[in-house]
């Protein structure tokens, strides 16, 4: 479909809605999904049904119906997804395919996939849901275009996936949940094979996921935790300890044991010397299969301190080519923060499986076209390099008032 663009050239939001909802079957669902995208954008503050009917609509019913469509009306995801990915892919140069975790505190514990969790960052204990977002990552943008949410063990209870609408099919882990969004979305990529970068250090199992992507023959940089179990892997530590028992990823890098000769490298423009070495996962009968060789790095963290540690099959490539590529976990972290402070991520007032990926598909949507329209408008009200005013900051509050009146022109009736 041919973007629909308005008379300063900027593509409109009745375009965009119409590309992205054209595969829902009745016409009163797209417009209630233009809606809900339009009441994101526009809605200041938080981002309840009642306050984003309001904003986009003088109906007295408006808040109902909205309600309605994200948590009762059986509307496929999927296509919504596809389209968005496509439509990203149009406009940006991406690098790579980037999974990041979401934490979305809950009250109560109906909520679908709610559990009390350790959360590392927070330092504290959380009643919340864990999704994960699945971003095509240029050297610009990171842009959401799947989610995939945790379901722990709690919700293994059938009574609670009846209440919830969890599909039956829905019993995989999480890691092979991640495993066949990637495959299916790199499926489609309209530029071909890209690496997949990962955040395995808190609520992923680090060595399913590894070997999966190994499996699938996807290219990864994933970050991993102090306490994943390796094996040296280099030719000659296999020589010198062909018994050696495996240990943790953190032993390995810090200690520098004689017989296993440990790479300090710097990177391209020179900078803090970054260890690395070749290793290999241990093999388990569940996880059968060549044995592959990757490379661990450690990211410092400054004035000498070790940081995370990365993961990578692609041993043969530059580690300045990993570097770059393990920068996009903190700037996919900034996105979720963006998508929970200016795009309702935790405001999804439902407790079903189907409505949580309702609002997660649509608040992609609104972020990808906040941020993939706000370079245009910002060049046609003076932009960057203008004297006349600043460029505001598309991850903070994304709307200029030119973009304000232009979704708010697109009313629902």
């Amino acid at each position: 479909m041919t973007a629909q663009h308005g008379a300063d050239g900027s593509e409109t939001f009745s375009g965009f809605a119409d590309e992205l909802f054209r595969h829902l079957p009745r016409a009163d669902q797209r417009r209630w999904a233009a809606a809900y995208v339009q009441g994101l954008l526009t809605t200041r503050g938080k981002k309840t049904v009642r306050r984003m009917a309001a904003e986009v609509t003088d109906s007295s019913t408006a808040a109902q119906a909205l309600h309605q469509f994200i948590n009762s009306s059986p509307w496929d995801w999927a296509p919504i997804r596809a389209a968005l990915m496509r439509w990203a892919q149009q406009r940006t140069q991406p690098r790579c395919w980037t999974i990041a975790p979401a934490v979305l505190p809950k009250r109560g514990e109906q909520s679908c996939g709610v559990h009390r969790r350790f959360i590392p960052h927070a330092g504290r204990t959380v009643n919340c849901q864990i999704g994960f977002g699945v971003f095509l990552s240029s050297d610009t943008e990171d842009l959401p275009v799947a989610w995939s949410m945790l379901l722990p063990d709690e919700w293994s209870d059938e009574a609670r996936r009846l209440r919830a609408r969890i599909p039956s099919d829905a019993t995989a882990s999480t890691e092979e949940w991640l495993l066949d969004l990637t495959d299916e979305l790199a499926a489609h990529a309209a530029h071909g094979p890209m690496p997949v970068v990962a955040d395995a250090t808190g609520y992923l199992d680090a060595s399913a996921l590894i070997s999966g992507l190994s499996a699938r023959g996807h290219e990864f940089v994933v970050a991993v935790p102090d306490n994943l179990l390796v094996r040296p892997g280099s030719h000659l530590a296999a020589r010198q300890c062909p018994e050696a028992a495996p240990v943790t990823a953190v032993q390995l890098i810090s200690e520098r044991p004689a017989s296993i000769p440990q790479l300090a490298v710097l990177p391209p423009a020179g900078g803090p010397q970054y260890p690395t070495r070749l290793v290999h996962l241990p093999r388990t009968c569940s996880l059968p299969g060549p044995q592959h060789t990757y490379r661990l790095f450690a990211q410092p963290h400054g004035q000498g301190r070790r940081g995370c540690l990365w993961l990578t099959n692609m041993v043969k490539q530059p580690l300045g080519d990993h570097i770059g590529l393990a920068g996009r976990r903190a700037e996919a972290a900034g996105t979720v923060d963006s998508l929970e402070r200016n795009f309702g991520l935790r405001d999804f007032e439902g407790r079903s499986f189907p409505g949580w990926h309702h609002h997660m598909t649509l608040v992609s949507a609104a972020f990808t076209y906040a941020r993939l329209t706000a370079h245009h408008n910002m060049r046609s009200v003076g932009g960057f390099g203008s004297n006349s005013r600043t460029a505001p900051d598309p991850h903070a509050e994304p709307w200029t008032s030119l973009h304000r009146r232009q979704v708010q022109g697109h009313r629902t009736a």
